[in-house]
């Protein structure tokens, strides 16, 4: 016999110590960091409008990744979120309005969500103000707004879970 005494024990130490320096070779796990998932792609072949709601589909959809800039009232400097429907209204349909979500909300008419038509405006509260963000409904569940966050002109849907708790309702200058 050895000094560590039986040969299982020896063996049983010799193993012991081969996993310890085998576990001290490995690399450690990866820290997985949860990536944000992506945005699914918003489908935009299914829109249609006519007549002013065409009009406004089209200078909306023109400024699609514009930058969001807050006071921004034209696309070279960039958009805000009020800015951009001011700057589509007067060019597509010639309408000037102010800029500012809460004024235009109150020159504006309610309208049921189910009946939101193309250029429709949607209100939301994401600051704890009334009609403290807004965007254009074009069509199919679909807004276009500028979102405040370092980002550019972009579709979302009314039914995305941060715009749905926070919708505030459907508004419009359209005529019944």
């Amino acid at each position: 016999m050895g000094r560590t005494g039986s040969p299982a024990l020896s063996r049983a130490l010799c193993l012991a110590a081969a996993l310890a320096v085998a576990a001290c070779s490995s690399t450690p796990p990866k820290k997985t960091t949860a990536k944000p998932r992506p945005r699914p792609p918003i489908v935009l072949s299914q829109l249609q409008a006519d007549g002013a709601g065409r009009e406004i589909l089209m200078y909306t959809l023109g400024l699609l990744d514009i930058d969001y800039r807050f006071g921004g009232g034209n696309p070279e400097a960039g958009l805000d979120c009020s800015g951009m429907v001011s700057y589509i209204y007067q060019n597509a349909l010639g309408v000037q309005l102010p800029h500012n979500a809460a004024a235009i909300a109150e020159l504006s008419r309610p309208v049921e969500a189910r009946a939101l038509r193309v250029g429709d405006f949607v209100f939301f509260n994401t600051t704890g103000r009334p009609f403290s963000h807004m965007g254009l409904y074009i069509g199919d569940g679909k807004f276009v707004h500028a979102p405040r966050t370092n980002s550019t002109i972009r579709v979302d849907t009314l039914s995305n879970s941060y715009f749905a708790s926070r919708f505030q309702g459907g508004r419009t200058l359209f005529a019944g």
